[in-house]
Formats: C-alpha cells, sequence, structure tokens
C-alpha cells in the first residue's frame, strides 16, 4: 500500500475555521455569555470516538469534562470497503454521550472530526449525514495534512528550548502521521509559539519561523497493521513482520535516509500505544496521565518493554492491567510501529505526549479567538 504523500498543499482553511452546514445554536458566531466561553473538541477515529469540553485558562486551557469510549468504527474496513452497520451503530451511541455532554455543559464553540476510517470509507459520507440527522452533530472528515498539523500543535507545550530538530509522530488506528519541523530558525525562547503557527497549514510559513522540512502519511495504523498480519499465526513472527513493513513504507518520507546530527533532534510520541508503553515502564496499574505526559524514555527502556510484551504472549497481555482491555490486541502492531521508528531515527529518547487531536482542536480554536495570543507555551 503506497503512503499517502500531498507535500507543500495549501491550506485553503484554517484548522480552526467553523465547518460549513453546522447550525447556529451549535458554532455561535459572538460567544457572549458565561458559558459560551467553553470549548469542546471531538475526535472520531478508526478505533476511538473522544471528547474534551474546556475552557480558557491562561495560555493552556482547563479540561471541565472528558470522554472516551472505543467504538472500533474500522473493524471491517481493510475487506469491504465499507464501515459497518455494527461499527456504525456503536459511534452513533458514543456521538449522543458527547452531543448530550455539550449540551449540558452549554458549550459555545466546538469541532468534531473523523480521521482515517472514514476518510477511506466509501459510505463514511451517508455515515456522516446519519449522524447529523440523529445527533444534530457536524462531524468534519478532516485531510490528513490537517490532521497532522493538529497533533503538532498540541504538542508544543512539549519540545524542549534545545531542540533544533523536531520529529512529531502520531500513531492512529487506521494511520500514522510523520511531521519533521526545522526549528534551528527560531529562537529557543519562540519555538513553542512558532509551532503553534503551523495550524495555518505546512507551506508558506514566516521567514525566520518553523519550517515543516516534510511529512507523511501512512496508512498504517494499529487497526491496519494488526489486520494486514492476522493470518500470521506465530507471535513474535507477526511483531517482526509488522515492524519491518511499517518501515518499508517510510522508504519515501525524505529525511529517513538523511544525515541527522544526535544534538538538537527530538522525537515527540503521540498515541495510545506510545503512553500505553510509558504507563507499561512505569508499572502503573491504574492509569496516571500526570506521571506519563512528558515522560522521557530511552530506547533501551522502549525494547525492555517490548520484550516483556512478547514474552507474556497473548494470554498474557490480555490480563495485564497496565495494558489495558480495550489496547492488548493492538498494542504489538503499535509496538512494532514505535520499534521501527526509534530504529531509524538518530536519538535514543523518545518524549512521551498524552496528547493529540482533541487538544490540537482545543488550541486552534481558542488561538483563532484570539485567546491563546502567545500560543500553548510553557
Amino acid at each position: 500500500m503506497t503512503p499517502e504523500r500531498p507535500r507543500g498543499a495549501d491550506a485553503k482553511k484554517a484548522a480552526v475555521e467553523a465547518p460549513k452546514g453546522a447550525s447556529r445554536k451549535a458554532l455561535p458566531s459572538a460567544p457572549d455569555t458565561a458559558t459560551a466561553g467553553l470549548y469542546a473538541a471531538v475526535d472520531l477515529g478508526t478505533n476511538s470516538c473522544r471528547m474534551l469540553i474546556a475552557r480558557p485558562a491562561g495560555n493552556q486551557f482547563q479540561v471541565l469534562d472528558s470522554f472516551s469510549k472505543a467504538v472500533h468504527l474500522g473493524a471491517g474496513l481493510e475487506a469491504s470497503g465499507k464501515l459497518s452497520h455494527a461499527s456504525m451503530g456503536r459511534t452513533l451511541q458514543a456521538l449522543r454521550i458527547c452531543q448530550k455532554k455539550i449540551e449540558s455543559h452549554g458549550v459555545g464553540r466546538m469541532r468534531l472530526v473523523a480521521t482515517e476510517a472514514c476518510r477511506r470509507a466509501r459510505n463514511a459520507r451517508d455515515f456522516m449525514r446519519q449522524v447529523k440527522r440523529e445527533t444534530g452533530l457536524h462531524v468534519e472528515i478532516i485531510p490528513a495534512e490537517e490532521e497532522a498539523r493538529l497533533a503538532v500543535i498540541s504538542c508544543a507545550p512539549l519540545v524542549n528550548r534545545s531542540t533544533e530538530q523536531l520529529l512529531v509522530v502520531d500513531i492512529g488506528g487506521g494511520s500514522t502521521e510523520l511531521v519533521w519541523v526545522d526549528l534551528s530558525a527560531v529562537a529557543p525562547e519562540n519555538r513553542g509559539r512558532a509551532i503553534m503557527g503551523l495550524h495555518r497549514g505546512f507551506s508558506g510559513q514566516p521567514e525566520g519561523g518553523a519550517r515543516v522540512v516534510d511529512w507523511i502519511s501512512v496508512p498504517l495504523g494499529v487497526a491496519t497493521l494488526k489486520d494486514q498480519f492476522q493470518d500470521v499465526e506465530d507471535d513474535s513472527a507477526r511483531f517482526a513482520l509488522m515492524s519491518w513493513f511499517f518501515e518499508e513504507n517510510l522508504s519515501a518520507f525524505s529525511p529517513y535516509n538523511a544525515a541527522q546530527p544526535r544534538e538538537g533532534f527530538q522525537i515527540i510520541g503521540t498515541s495510545g500505544t506510545v503512553t500505553t508503553v510509558a504507563a507499561s515502564f512505569l508499572n502503573l496499574r491504574r492509569y496516571d496521565r500526570t506521571k506519563v505526559d512528558g515522560l522521557q524514555m530511552t530506547s533501551d527502556q522502549i525494547d525492555l518493554v517490548i520484550r516483556e510484551y512478547l514474552a507474556l504472549g497473548p494470554e498474557g497481555r490480555r490480563s495485564d492491567p497496565r495494558i489495558g482491555r480495550d489496547r492488548h490486541t493492538l498494542i504489538m502492531p503499535g509496538a512494532a510501529i514505535l520499534q521501527a521508528l526509534m530504529r531509524i531515527w538518530p536519538t535514543d529518547r523518545l518524549s512521551v505526549a498524552d496528547r493529540g487531536l482533541r487538544e490540537g482542536l482545543l488550541y486552534a480554536q481558542m488561538n483563532a479567538d484570539g485567546i491563546l495570543e502567545d500560543g500553548p507555551y510553557l
């Protein structure tokens, strides 16, 4: 499968533009009440439906409510090319919960997006119309570039001041986005703000700002990779094949074979895979975001966790509380992607980000409203 590779595409819309067709009630143009200061973001992915409701707090935001449900929207998509009735039913139930939470909080601004499963499914737009009819929610199917840049800006607070070359990796259910950003022309104290500016698009950045060297959306995520190798019975062999296959699909990414210095290079990984590996390393039987978000892991520590997963086998992973019931069948495809990435790039450290599309959507909306003028910079 050839990875999607739209280089230098002009962003015709800012990531924060209100979706067409949204009702006035859902997206008021001028919030002017106490509750209208609240923002919502919904990420409808291949595996999960996730929502955050937040209010601005300085140059960050305070989360007031959240929701996450494994809906497996992409189940069977690889074989049929369509979203199944069962997966659409599960997703509708989750979106009804989101709608009730949004309504009960009196949210003033929101953005709801769908990603790879809906980009690929032949019946996705029909399903989006059904969602609108039954819940009143307008869900946009966003292109891969927008998904990538929202993931990048969500990670802005985790960028080190010493970072000159940044690689942000978002391992999703149906695809994996990689974005290489050159920050060498940006003053260290301005690097977080420069990354925030990427929400307008990956091309046409001002001179002296963050420069996107290259980006790629590989149509292989934890669910799609699992589906492609499910006929391989041996657990270790399946893992090795998945890691090799993912690396093969990266060969078109221009920095893949580039000689890059180890100093000033940072990888940030954002995904359930990365946070699960971090939680396993910390031996967290109950997940704690404050311990995971921003954690630095070495390649050796990541390899140690992956070797533990392989030693456990499928049944052992199923009962491991650090992995969780929703992720035990997907952790090895994700680990295969992660191991391939750490094998390629000139660093032995990974910054763990418990943040992603939802946070990027919130930052982008608030930034567009002039609330986060300096960007999400710590």
